[in-house]
């Protein structure tokens, strides 16, 4: 436990320490976002390399306090050393990447080599993987090509997606905090202390940034920012969903591990499926940037940056504590979080809609 606390801590005051000379040096050196494009919504010049913060105060916390001493047999040790090793050095390769496309921008192809070189650490090499869907719809164990396949695309699509809700101030950031502070207290209860040490070690971070970055923002955490977050949590949501039954308290369980890991990444999940769809049915390229989130629906209904992002907060909450409230069997709970999180992801768009043929000139 004291792990935790310090990890938590130590990030927590590197970021809030070290932030303010890293937006001096920003503004010194023009590491800044212009705005003017359409689809951004600052007025002013604000620096893009947060992800610095993020990235240093995580991986420094992560080394600092990774729990050895606390292992137990020479087998675990060994088992924790491997994900030490491959974790820490795909979270190096992913800054460098995104700190680049930060700085100079990355050509697609590079970050697509990038994403596969990770991808390919983490799943072959690191052994990282989703074996099996326990019991969801009845399947167990999955065979070892569609586990590699399942867990690249998982990773692929978490770490594109919280890259995606990066456009409110302190949305990906806060989003962020609660996924990992959830799976923290979950890795904590089932004694998975070196996972919870990295969770609490991004939660900190997080936090500390989240002080700058909240609106009105004075700092973007940019691609070296969310790729980090994206990254961590996908490793996270790996490991949980993998954590082996047996070794579980009681309380977690009538858990779905699965289950469970969406809702701690119910917003960025949903959003992405949503503007994938939304963008393909219209003729676009799935990757185009537009306004069409859920945070940009909130916001033109009024909500400003403040509440908008508080009402995801919110709503990220109160998924991840029905999904540990519901005890019954996996499909039912995955069936009815889906349907959930689906019903809340079109109320922002049904209400401007509505409020647009109301005021039209039709009407």
């Amino acid at each position: 436990m004291i792990n935790i606390i310090l990890a938590i801590a130590t990030s927590l005051l590197v970021a809030i320490l070290a932030t303010p000379a890293l937006i001096k040096v920003a503004y010194l050196k023009r590491l800044v976002d212009e705005p003017g494009e359409e689809r951004k919504l600052h007025f002013r010049r604000i620096p893009t390399i947060g992800g610095i913060i993020i990235f240093a105060g995580t991986l420094f916390s992560y080394l600092m306090w990774y729990p050895f001493s606390e292992m137990a047999d020479i087998g675990q040790m060994g088992r924790a050393l491997k994900d030490f090793q491959y974790i820490g050095a795909t979270m190096i390769i992913l800054f460098f990447i995104g700190i680049k496309d930060d700085i100079i921008g990355t050509a697609p192809v590079k970050k697509l080599v990038g994403h596969l070189l990770v991808a390919f650490i983490l799943v072959i090499m690191g052994d990282i993987r989703i074996t099996s869907m326990h019991g969801i719809f009845g399947i167990e164990q999955i065979p070892e090509w569609a586990s590699i396949f399942l867990s690249i695309v998982t990773y692929t699509v978490i770490v594109n997606a919280i890259n995606l809700i990066d456009g409110v101030d302190g949305l990906a950031g806060g989003i962020g905090v609660i996924a990992a502070i959830s799976m923290g207290i979950w890795f904590q209860l089932a004694g998975a202390i070196e996972h919870a040490v990295l969770a609490f070690a991004l939660a900190g971070s997080l936090l500390g940034f989240l002080v700058y970055n909240f609106s009105p923002a004075k700092i973007f955490m940019g691609d070296s920012g969310s790729l980090t977050i994206g990254l961590i949590l996908s490793i996270l949501a790996i490991k949980l969903i993998e954590y082996p039954v047996e070794q579980l308290p009681n309380e977690l369980l009538g858990v779905s591990r699965p289950v469970f890991a969406m809702a701690a990444l119910v917003y960025p999940l949903t959003d992405t499926l949503r503007i994938f769809v939304y963008r393909i049915v219209r003729g676009m390229s799935p990757f185009a940037a537009d306004r069409n989130h859920i945070h940009h629906r909130l916001l033109e209904m009024g909500y400003g940056h403040r509440r908008t992002v508080l009402l995801v907060y919110a709503t990220s909450i109160f998924m991840i504590l029905l999904s540990t409230s519901i005890r019954q069997e996996p499909s039912a709970v995955f069936i009815i979080m889906v349907v959930v999180s689906l019903l809340f992801s079109q109320i922002p768009g049904l209400i401007t809609y509505i409020k647009r043929k109301r005021t039209s000139p039709a009407s």
